[in-house]
């Protein structure tokens, strides 16, 4: 072989000969000309490996429910995209049309909401009152209880406050928005405006000085929402935990089925099957959000198509555990009530409480 015979790759520095089109070591291309094109589909390519596989994997993905899952066990695992790869891409797309035609929207909207539904709370100036009022040894008794952790000597200008805002509420009278942490909002919103400090707010609150963290975190957190009013921001955090929290939800999916169908296989099996049909499901929920852009979608319709990932499920689990129609129908009708009867309800709230101890 001579030397103008052969060419060295510019990747691996290895030699080969001219004629070949990659090299056989790294396999890059031999005349691997950086272009804007070549320099896109690479970038896609490598991230999503968005290339023909991904377009002989759609159509069966959409059309054939289980076939997929079930020739990838088989031994096809290069004629089509990898599962764990056409899963996070499709997810990927979904959870930016989500955020950028649902979340965004609802954040602020709910943010205006919580703002104009702020209810202005009493203050009283205890050197510029313009009305005396006496109040009983009894009433002084119900205003002072939420200061007796204070001792007399202890009293400082934010105790003061303190005082003048519970006396001005207990005064006016009226309704009263009661917590069921065992603490008064209003009392609380005229702490807030009075200008107290976030200390004798949290003995108000209820707060033990010797509370945990987490405890601590979550009177901080609910004071942090009552001074700014931007509820949106939980919503946010909640919806941005949703990723992280279906790298747990997919796998306890793929436990169910290893529940159901113990002798189907190992647990990867099921894992499979789990990465295809949430791949499916995020496909229908990203079509749904783009229609709904364009047109207004009746409810009925949405709930036909909702109820089709069912019968998609069904026809899946067929296929792919090959089981008769009854048994795969009763299975089915398990997977479904299990996983949005106590996981998907967990996973929630979950995620509430996620959203509000971080927002």
């Amino acid at each position: 072989m001579t030397r103008n015979s052969t060419i060295i790759c510019k990747n691996c520095e290895n030699t080969f000969e001219k004629c070949f089109k990659f090299c056989p070591h790294c396999g890059q291309q031999a005349k691997d000309n950086l272009t804007v094109g070549v320099l896109f589909y690479n970038t896609i390519s490598n991230y999503f490996s968005f290339d023909a596989r991904f377009f002989k994997s759609f159509l069966p993905l959409m059309l054939k429910p289980g076939y997929l899952a079930k020739k990838f066990v088989g031994g096809k695992r290069l004629l089509y995209l990898h599962p764990a790869q056409l899963y996070l891409f499709i997810s990927v797309i979904f959870f930016f049309l989500m955020s950028t035609l649902i979340v965004r929207e609802n954040v602020q909207n709910i943010d205006k909401a919580l703002k104009n539904a702020a209810v202005e709370p009493y203050v009283l100036d205890s050197l510029k009152t313009e009305t005396t009022k006496v109040l009983d040894s009894v009433k002084i008794d119900s205003v002072l209880t939420p200061l007796n952790n204070i001792s007399f000597k202890e009293i400082n200008n934010d105790n003061v406050k303190v005082l003048d805002s519970l006396i001005k509420t207990e005064v006016e009278g009226g309704s009263v928005l009661q917590s069921d942490f065992g603490y008064n909002f209003r009392n609380v919103d005229s702490l807030v405006a009075s200008g107290a400090s976030d200390k004798e707010i949290y003995k108000v609150m209820g707060m033990e000085d010797n509370a945990g963290y987490l405890k601590r975190k979550f009177y901080a957190q609910t004071l942090k929402f009552l001074k700014q009013r931007n509820g949106g921001q939980i919503v946010q955090a909640a919806y941005d935990a949703i990723p992280v929290a279906l790298f747990i939800l997919l796998p306890i999916f793929a436990l169910i089925l290893k529940m159901l169908f113990y002798r189907k296989g190992t647990y990867a099996y099921h894992l499979v099957f789990s990465f295809y049909y949430f791949a499916f499901l995020f496909t229908v929920f990203s079509v749904i959000l783009v229609v709904n852009t364009m047109i207004d979608i009746p409810g009925w319709i949405e709930s036909l198509v909702i109820l089709s990932t069912f019968f998609y499920l069904l026809v899946a689990v067929k296929q792919f555990y090959e089981n008769g129609w009854l048994s795969s129908f009763i299975k089915t009708w398990l997977i479904s009530f299990l996983y949005l009867s106590f996981v998907l309800p967990i996973a929630f709230l979950v995620l509430i409480f996620v959203g509000f101890l971080f927002y």
